[in-house]
């Protein structure tokens, strides 16, 4: 299905039996600069982005506009069955030569031994705000782009990289419906209309192969080089935290993002938290109980998180929901493409 604004298109290999699936994209409707057109490498799936359009991007979003980027309602989605590849499953992946064995990539310094169980928050949490500080409040934020001649926000975290410069988000939050998302920009710490750390342009924009051929849920992830700023690197301003493949479900994870559809407003850092189980309908998902709504997408799921400082393993994002079960968030599961996306994306 094509040109419904604010919901991704469910893709052929999970139409059967489906009766309502919105992803958690939002979007409002201002007019939006001319860009330059972007250039997308075929053989890598890069989309670059000119100085120009970054510029453009950065002067765009005013306070006044990133609060603006309202949220569409979400829609019921139906579909039917029509062929397609089955899901890949089972992937197992060498740990890249930089990265400690066990799986987990960027890890270093991302969090230490003994890491809480209770903690400050409870647990299991279906949707909060964020109120224990550390380094997620930093490294976490939103992200804003123009989708179908709509501002759009979603959600994003930085993560340690080769450049200092990558965020990891949803692959529908910079592509969707066939086109590469434009006046991209990561807004880390945001809050209020407030980017205390800056508009971080995108100087290219990835996703898996899975989705950017056919847009298959299971592999919903994305991700975005960022151009310095003030002659700074992203990481050396707002911290990375580390990111974890393969790890097997059944986990205790949190997730975190900046829902804008009701009752949310897009100003809070919200979070949930649980023990996440393998989605048994039509994708191999993580599924986590949590009342977060369209604008969280692409928002960070960790393993191994310490909520006294913050850290965590970057193991999923904020992806979809079900329409029958809208207490309940969806996140892929990070195999061999989600870690050579990241690899990709670090050397970029």
């Amino acid at each position: 299905m094509r040109g419904i604004p604010g919901v991704t298109r469910i893709p052929r290999p999970l139409l059967g039996a489906l009766v309502g699936v919105t992803a958690l994209l939002t979007a409002g409707a201002l007019a939006t600069p001319a860009s330059a057109a972007p250039r997308t490498d075929s053989s890598t799936g890069v989309r670059s982005v000119s100085a120009g359009a970054q510029q453009q991007a950065r002067e765009f979003w005013t306070p006044e506009r990133m609060r603006a980027a309202t949220p569409l309602d979400l829609v019921t989605v139906d579909g039917h069955y029509d062929g397609g590849s089955a899901p890949l499953k089972g992937v197992a992946t060498e740990v890249a030569p930089s990265a400690p064995a066990g799986g987990v990539a960027g890890a270093v310094g991302a969090v230490g031994k003994g890491v809480s169980d209770v903690g400050l928050m409870a647990f299991p949490n279906g949707g909060g705000q964020w109120s224990g500080g550390g380094a997620v409040v930093s490294t976490a934020g939103r992200v804003f782009f123009t989708y179908q001649g709509r501002t759009a926000s979603c959600s994003g975290n930085a993560v340690t990289s080769s450049n200092k410069s990558t965020v990891i988000t949803a692959g529908h939050c910079v592509k969707l419906e066939g086109a590469w998302h434009t006046d991209w920009v990561f807004v880390p710490g945001y809050h209020d209309g407030q980017a205390p750390y800056g508009r971080w342009t995108a100087s290219k924009t990835l996703s898996t192969p899975q989705w950017t051929a056919s847009e298959d849920i299971n592999y919903d992830v994305g991700a975005a080089v960022v151009a310095p700023l003030d002659g700074k690197l992203l990481t050396d301003v707002v911290g990375g935290q580390g990111l974890a493949f393969n790890t097997g479900y059944n986990l205790r994870m949190y997730s975190f993002g900046f829902p804008a559809a009701a009752p949310y407003d897009g100003e809070k850092f919200i979070y949930c938290s649980g023990t996440t189980n393998r989605d048994f309908l039509l994708s191999d998902d993580h599924g986590m109980n949590c009342n977060m709504t369209g604008g969280s997408s692409g928002g960070p799921w960790f393993t191994q998180f310490d909520e006294a400082t913050g850290k965590g393993l970057l193991s999923s994002v904020n992806s979809f929901k079900y329409n029958f079960l809208p207490n309940r968030m969806y996140g892929p599961y990070f195999g061999a493409d989600a870690q050579n996306l990241y690899q990709t994306a670090q050397t970029s």
